[in-house]
């Protein structure tokens, strides 16, 4: 799934990083700004038992697929072919909202309404005890992996394009997930960050907040509402949420407190944070937040811009990004 500030593409440099300043007997790992998962899922490759928390329930939802579950769940398989086989429902949230039916362009009609018949099932099915919770994890997991792939979208939801481009005109189609390969299972909660930080003991915290203005509530905001299936209020010409949850850490006025109350509050042994030179708090107020806490080693990397950037008028087409490190003794 394209998104925003992934680190899909930055987990060599991460994973050096950490090979260059783990102790080795490290077991427990919290990322309470999980998004899609991609740290949390190497991680646990690497042997450590995540815990994966976000505000969305689509990143949730992600992670209790990637991160909480053992192994794919026996019938998954046969059940992805059932939903698949689903014919679209016509008074579905989706297609009334976002089809061209309620004149949003984020997913043609006939998609739509197929997602709306396959979320429906689902969630008929867990409400019945047709499936057990780790199946519908899975299932919910590949209806939002499939569900993005065919999206008319220039890879967020802040807006759709005016015209249906090729792949969003091709059919909504479930296809298995590519799960971790080995590693514990863990856990993922739905949560705010500086709270679950603040009541979780762990070996290591990895940090990676928000870095810019751009709020996930806004441009994910489709996507969340296929997860929570919620029939949520919408306003505007993209149809956003109504009140959707807004991040401090992409304010300005608000990013320095929201870190160091986070800071603070860490019960870790290792701290990781992702960040770029562009972001919103300062590089030196960063590094002297974490100081608080421990002696802070800073590593750094050149990185192409999210490509959703493209065609704005940024000088640089990339950025420096950094992963501070402490280790805890204060």
């Amino acid at each position: 799934m394209n998104y925003i500030g992934s680190k899909v593409s930055l987990l060599p440099f991460l994973e050096s990083v950490w090979q260059e300043v783990k102790i080795g007997d490290e077991t427990t790992f919290l990322d309470p700004f999980a998004g899609t998962g991609a740290v949390g899922r190497r991680f646990r490759e690497l042997g450590l038992r995540v815990t994966a928390g976000d505000l969305q329930h689509y990143a949730v939802a992600l992670n209790r697929a990637y991160v909480g579950l053992a192994q794919e769940p026996p019938t998954a398989r046969a059940r992805l072919a059932e939903l698949n086989a689903l014919a679209p429902v016509a008074g579905g949230f989706l297609r009334q909202h976002y089809s061209p039916v309620g004149g949003r362009l984020y997913f043609t009609e006939e998609t739509a309404a197929r997602a709306d018949a396959i979320r429906q099932q689902i969630g008929a099915w867990r409400t019945t005890d047709a499936i057990d919770e780790p199946t519908f994890d899975y299932l919910l997991a590949a209806l939002l992996e499939n569900l993005d792939a065919v999206a008319n979208t220039a890879s967020v939801y802040g807006a759709y394009l005016k015209k249906f481009k090729a792949s969003a005109l091709k059919p909504l189609v479930l296809k298995p997930l590519v799960l971790p390969r080995g590693g514990p299972a863990g856990r993922a909660v739905q949560a705010d960050a500086n709270q679950l930080v603040a009541g979780t003991h762990t070996d290591v915290l990895y940090l990676d907040p928000p870095y810019n203005h751009r709020q996930y509530g806004a441009n994910y905001h489709v996507l969340e509402t296929v997860a929570a299936y919620d029939a949520p209020a919408l306003s505007g010409t993209t149809g956003l949420r109504v009140g959707y949850e807004r991040s401090a850490y992409c304010s300005r006025p608000q990013v320095r407190r929201a870190f160091a109350e986070l800071i603070g509050a860490a019960q870790a042994r290792h701290i990781l944070v992702s960040y770029n030179d562009e972001g919103l708090l300062p590089l030196a107020e960063l590094q002297s937040l974490l100081g608080t806490r421990g002696e802070v080693r800073t590593f750094q990397t050149a990185y192409n811009r999210y490509k959703a950037d493209n065609g704005r008028a940024y000088t640089r087409e990339a950025t420096i990004e950094y992963v501070h490190y402490v280790r805890v003794t204060r």
